[in-house]
C-alpha cells in the first residue's frame, strides 16, 4: 500500500483545521474534543435540540456517537444529521453498546435508516449485531462474533452503501468493494476508556477533509494507531499512557505516516 495517500489526508487535516461537531457520550466527551485538537481538527460539542441542526450546517463533519444515550439525544442527532446530509457534510456513527440493550440497538437502527450515513465505526460485537451475524456485546465491549470477520464487514458495507470500520487488534475497513487492514495500535489502548470514541473523533477530522470515506477512515486509524504505538512507549501504565496519547496525537507528523502506517490491502 502507498502511504503516501494517507500523509497528504492527514497534512490537509494539519492545514485545514476542520470544525467537527460532536454528539457524543459525556463519559469521553473531552476526550474526543482534545483528540480532535490534538489531530488538527477544531471540536464543537452541542447537542441542545434547539442549536444541533444549526451548528451542523458550520461544520466539516458530523460526528454522532450514542455511548450514554437518551431519546432526547437520539431527537437530536436525526436534526444534526439531516442538515449534514442536505449540506453534504459527512456523518460519522459509532454504536456504542448496540446489541447490549434493546435501546441501544433499536436507535441504531433508526439512524442508519433516517441518515445517510458516510463511516459507521464500531467493535467487532457492535458491527456483528448490526450485520446480523451471529454477535454479542457486553457493556459496549465486544464479546465475540461467529464467521469471518473481514467477510462479515464488506458484506454490511456492500448493503448499506456505508463505509464500515470494525476495530480491533487488526481494523478492517470496507465500502464493499474495497478492504484495507490497519494495524497500528497498541494493547494499552484497551486499558483506557475513550479511545474508541477518540479514533472516530479522528475519523471525523480525516472525513472532512477527504471524500474517499475508505481513505480518510484508514488515515485516521493508521495515526491514531501510530499515536497509540509511541504513546505506550512514553508510558508506565494507563495513568500516565492517556496524556501520552495526547502528546503523540499532536506532535504526529503528517511525513511520519510515510513509513509508519501499516496499512494493507485484503
Amino acid at each position: 500500500m502507498d502511504n503516501k495517500v494517507f500523509s497528504e489526508i492527514f497534512a490537509r487535516a494539519r492545514e485545514q483545521h476542520p470544525l467537527v461537531h460532536h454528539i457524543t457520550n459525556y463519559v469521553t466527551v473531552n476526550d474526543c474534543a482534545n483528540i480532535t485538537l490534538c489531530a488538527g481538527g477544531a471540536p464543537v460539542m452541542a447537542d441542545a435540540r434547539e442549536e444541533a441542526g444549526e451548528m451542523a450546517g458550520f461544520a466539516g463533519a458530523l460526528v454522532l456517537n450514542i455511548g450514554t444515550l437518551n431519546p432526547g439525544i437520539i431527537e437530536s442527532m436525526i436534526l444534526a444529521g439531516n442538515v449534514a446530509n442536505e449540506r453534504r457534510i459527512p456523518v460519522i456513527l459509532d454504536p456504542v453498546g448496540a446489541g447490549a440493550t434493546r435501546l441501544r440497538t433499536e436507535s441504531t437502527r433508526r439512524l442508519l435508516e433516517e441518515l445517510k450515513i458516510a463511516i459507521i465505526k464500531g467493535n467487532a460485537g457492535e458491527i456483528g449485531v448490526l450485520a446480523g451475524a451471529d454477535a454479542k456485546v457486553r457493556g459496549v465491549d465486544s464479546a465475540g462474533i461467529t464467521g469471518d470477520p473481514v467477510t462479515i464487514t464488506r458484506t454490511f458495507a456492500r448493503e448499506t452503501g456505508i463505509t464500515v470500520v470494525m476495530s480491533g487488534a487488526t481494523d478492517i475497513i470496507s465500502d464493499g468493494k474495497r478492504i484495507l487492514l490497519v494495524e497500528n495500535g497498541h494493547p494499552r489502548m484497551g486499558a483506557i476508556s475513550g479511545t474508541g470514541c477518540m479514533v472516530t473523533s479522528v475519523t471525523g477530522v480525516c472525513a472532512a477533509v477527504e471524500k474517499d470515506r475508505v481513505m480518510a477512515a484508514a488515515t485516521a486509524l493508521a495515526a491514531f494507531g501510530m499515536a497509540g504505538e509511541q504513546a505506550a512507549a512514553a508510558s508506565k501504565g494507563p495513568g500516565s499512557f492517556k496524556p501520552a496519547l495526547f502528546d503523540a496525537m499532536a506532535a504526529l507528523a503528517p511525513e511520519a505516516l510515510l513509513a509508519g502506517a501499516r496499512v494493507r490491502s485484503a
